[in-house]
């Protein structure tokens, strides 16, 4: 971007020339890169500096004067405005261009854009982002152990209920082997005993009957 500093190098106005000099010489000592175009002695020069003050900068007559200054095709200001904007301090805004680092002006536009947007700390914003990033990262822990143990949970129950009908089954099966057991185990009623000694009585009678007619005939056969 070249600033372009429009002046009339020829002029007998005393207070024309004693402000392009402050323009110029105060541009010098900000080391700004500046075009110097005399309109005395070029009309073109003369010419698109009067086209391009806007209508609202102009004079009543409607015919600028001379020290204007442009940022390239962008009006920046006539010498009344730049010598406003050299007692702020605000110089390289007004000519459109950043402020040094380190200057004044690019100190106070930074105390400017605090007191309008607030501190902004490198060091607090990535503190804020860890921290929020670790509280995500242990919820999300969190949550992964509380589903890990429900899933557990819900396994056992699982094994529980497939286990159930083998666990009854086998309690049915314990509960008729000992049923089992104490019919053996139960004792002899006396019914029962008696029914079997009356048994083995006629038995025993039968056979001493069978017996007896034999002695009897071997008897007679003797005598």
């Amino acid at each position: 971007m070249v600033i372009k500093v429009f002046l009339a190098s020829s002029s007998g106005s005393t207070a024309i020339k004693k402000k392009q000099q402050d323009v110029l010489g105060f541009l010098e000592a900000l080391k700004v890169d500046y075009a110097p175009l005399d309109i005395a002695c070029n009309e073109d020069n003369r010419m698109w500096m009067r086209e391009n003050v806007p209508v609202e900068k102009k004079p009543t007559n409607g015919i600028p004067l001379p020290p204007q200054i442009f940022n390239e095709e962008s009006y920046c200001g006539d010498y009344e405005t730049f010598f406003d904007a050299k007692e702020d301090n605000a110089v390289f805004a007004f000519l459109g261009l950043p402020p040094p680092p380190g200057s004044k002006e690019a100190k106070e536009a930074e105390k400017a854009f605090i007191l309008e947007n607030g501190p902004v700390e490198n060091g607090t914003v990535e503190i804020e982002t860890v921290e929020s990033e670790t509280v995500e990262n242990g919820t999300d822990d969190a949550e992964d152990e509380e589903n890990l143990e429900a899933e557990e949970v819900e396994e056992e129950n699982l094994d529980d209920d497939s286990l159930a009908p083998v666990k009854q089954e086998e309690a049915q099966e314990e509960v008729e082997d000992e049923e089992a057991k104490g019919e053996d185990d139960q004792p002899v009623s006396e019914g029962e005993e008696d029914l079997g000694s009356e048994e083995e009585e006629e038995l025993r009678q039968l056979e001493e009957e069978e017996e007896a007619p034999e002695v009897t005939e071997q008897e007679e056969e003797d005598e």
